[in-house]
């Protein structure tokens, strides 16, 4: 398959909005939830596309002693659940002490970007309705597999998963915890997501919560969005 280079996130969300909409999304009640920070920029095109309101979900890797690029698992937002992939832990020798702080500080990063992000304002209710986590890319797929099985909690009507690009692997790995997953592409040889992207400029809480406040303004949840205009678009920074 060739290789396909997205010039930045927002042509990569506009491209996985159309494939998601392709697929029959976007004509019932649905939500997008996109995981910080990339992850907002493509739930935004997505929910543009789909004409349906979006929200956050936090997910946060859990990252490897001495390596913190490399994901050994990940903890999610509302009941803090903590995934670890057993097989990484060991290899990279990471302690029950090291996870006990490791997990613990991102629990409090969760925490601390959720007042950032929200303030006072609730959680979107997801039962009942389709909800569709995004992200910029899946590599191991732990944070998103933490995302998943959050939400999977909270009764959902249908679960979906979608990126521009996962490792193959990850991508079926995270069939079992989706009803369906999309991917624009998923290689073989993955490197990194950035890999992906001409332009992979890294995105600000700032432009996060940018991004959150107008998506909160332009629709109420459960409402369509067909008719909205759709505003601004943020230039990445």
């Amino acid at each position: 398959m060739r290789r396909m280079i997205f010039e930045d996130r927002r042509e990569a969300g506009r491209q996985l909005g159309l494939a998601l909409e392709g697929r029959g999304y976007g004509m019932e009640a649905i939500l997008i939830l996109g995981i910080p920070r990339g992850g907002l920029v493509i739930a935004e095109e997505v929910s543009q596309v789909l004409s349906a309101p979006m929200d956050v979900i936090i997910a946060r890797k859990l990252r490897a002693p001495y390596q913190p690029e490399l994901g050994i698992g990940a903890v999610v937002d509302g009941d803090h659940i903590t995934i670890l992939n057993d097989e990484v832990v060991r290899s990279v020798g990471a302690t029950p002490a090291y996870l006990e702080r490791e997990i613990a500080y991102q629990k409090e990063e969760i925490d601390r970007r959720l007042r950032f992000y929200r303030g006072d304002r609730p959680p979107p209710e997801v039962t009942g309705k389709t909800v569709v986590v995004v992200d910029d890319g899946i590599a191991t797929g732990y944070t998103f597999r933490a995302a998943l099985e959050g939400l999977r909690r909270r009764n959902p009507q249908k679960l979906v998963g979608a990126a521009p690009v996962a490792a193959r692997d990850s991508f079926d790995m995270l069939k079992a915890f989706a009803d369906e997953v999309v991917c624009l592409q998923t290689p073989d040889f993955f490197m990194a997501v950035g890999a992906w992207y001409r332009n992979f400029d890294q995105v600000s809480d700032e432009e996060a919560s940018s991004i959150l406040r107008r998506n909160w303004i332009r629709s109420k949840p459960g409402e369509s969005r067909k008719n909205d205009s759709k505003g601004e678009k943020v230039t990445e920074a």
